[in-house]
């Protein structure tokens, strides 16, 4: 499994605003110059995380981004699968239950699904805060 420029690149967004977004909202433009992504990519990502109720947009001049809750309530997992979709290394486990018409028979079902369950437990054990706290040490 490969997680995309766009799973990874939503995940320094989210970083970027739970430092710098305390009180304000935050433009593209500066989170942009800090993170070296270019506005135009940032502009397909930011409304997946805003629809996924992780961000709040402002418009105007006071406009921008910041964070919907505070930065221990975000799992990377929550953040890589608003951005990336399911996180299951092979399509024909993403679904519960399972619709595959090999399931009953197929000997290598058990060692994708407990795959599939460790990649979701450990970035689901990762918040957001973590990651800002392990930068800080």
């Amino acid at each position: 499994m490969k997680i995309s420029t766009k799973g990874r690149y939503a995940l320094r967004i989210m970083i970027d605003l739970a430092v710098y977004s305390k009180e304000t909202c935050i433009p593209l433009k500066d989170i942009s110059e800090r993170q070296g992504i270019t506005i135009k990519y940032m502009e397909q990502i930011m409304p997946l995380l805003t629809r996924a109720g992780y961000v709040k947009s402002f418009r105007g001049n006071n406009g921008g981004y910041k964070l919907a809750y505070d930065p221990k309530k975000y799992t990377v997992g929550q953040i890589l699968r608003a951005t990336e979709g399911s996180l299951s290394p092979i399509t024909c486990i993403e679904d519960e239950p399972n619709r595959c018409m090999r399931y009953k028979e197929c000997k290598t079902v058990q060692f994708w699904e407990g795959l599939r369950k460790v990649i979701n437990e450990y970035t689901d054990s990762v918040t957001l805060a973590d990651l800002i706290e392990s930068d800080e040490e």
